[in-house]
Order: structure tokens, then C-alpha cells, then sequence
């Protein structure tokens, strides 16, 4: 019964994000970030780096206004810099501390992320970008 529930559970999960199990496992590099932003409308795809767990590129919307988009190299999943919160300060804290990440503080929302210092699991101090409306863990670096 437990393996038919994980499985279900890793398909749900892919279903959901809208990505198979070949596509996520594939390694992102600048030229997919560049396709992937391309693909989903964004023009004058440009500064593309890969920082803090995160790829980042500077890119037009479809509408034409200049912004910063971040992707998370696990899902692909795109995160514009004018994304709207749907958890507060105290829901990040909270999962956080669910998650086993201790001292958190500077939990803050910036171009489109959660981002918050901590000491995780592990004792070591990070820096962390969370996902806007899940508050997973999307993007870490050693502080």
C-alpha cells in the first residue's frame, strides 16, 4: 500500500506542475532557460545567470515591460519579478520551522520571491528564496 501511495503521490506531483519525469530530470543550461522563457512569451531574454540555486534572466513580458525572471532548475517553473504573494511573512516563518530551518529572520518578499536567512537542518547558515504562493524551498545558498 505505501509504494502505490508514493507512486501516486511522485505522478500527482508531476501531473501538477505540468512536467513529465524526463523533462524535469534534464539539467537546465542557458539555452533551455532562453527557450523556456521564449516559449511562454517573454522577448529580449538577456543576462541569464545561474545564482542562489535559481537560473535569473532579464527579460520583456508580453506586454513589453522590462523584468527580472527567476526559474527554478528542479520544475522549470517561472517566477516573474512582479509575481504577487499568496502567503504572508508568518506562513513562510511557519514552514520554515516545520521544515527544520532554525533562527530564521529577514523574511521578506522581493521581486517576486520569498526570501529569508536561516540555519538549516544541517546547522549551516543559508540564504533562501521560496516559492510565492507554496513556500517551498526553491533556492538556497551558504551564507
Amino acid at each position: 500500500m505505501k509504494t502505490t501511495t508514493a507512486t501516486l503521490l511522485a505522478l500527482s506531483l508531476a501531473v501538477g506542475t505540468g512536467i513529465g519525469a524526463a523533462q524535469a530530470q534534464e539539467p537546465m543550461n542557458e539555452q533551455t532557460v532562453r527557450s523556456t522563457l521564449t516559449a511562454q512569451g517573454y522577448t529580449g531574454v538577456h543576462d541569464i545567470e545561474y545564482k542562489g540555486g535559481l537560473w535569473k534572466a532579464d527579460a520583456r513580458s508580453a506586454d513589453g515591460k522590462r523584468l527580472e525572471v527567476s526559474i527554478d532548475p528542479a520544475t522549470g517553473k517561472l517566477y516573474p519579478s512582479t509575481a504577487v504573494a499568496t502567503l504572508g511573512a508568518q506562513d513562510i516563518r511557519a514552514r520554515l520551522d516545520a521544515a527544520g530551518y532554525t533562527r530564521v529572520r529577514d523574511v521578506e518578499f522581493d521581486d517576486g520571491l520569498w526570501e529569508a536567512e536561516a540555519v538549516d537542518p544541517q546547522g549551516r547558515k543559508v540564504e533562501l528564496k521560496l516559492d510565492p504562493e507554496s513556500g517551498e524551498v526553491i533556492g538556497s545558498k551558504r551564507d
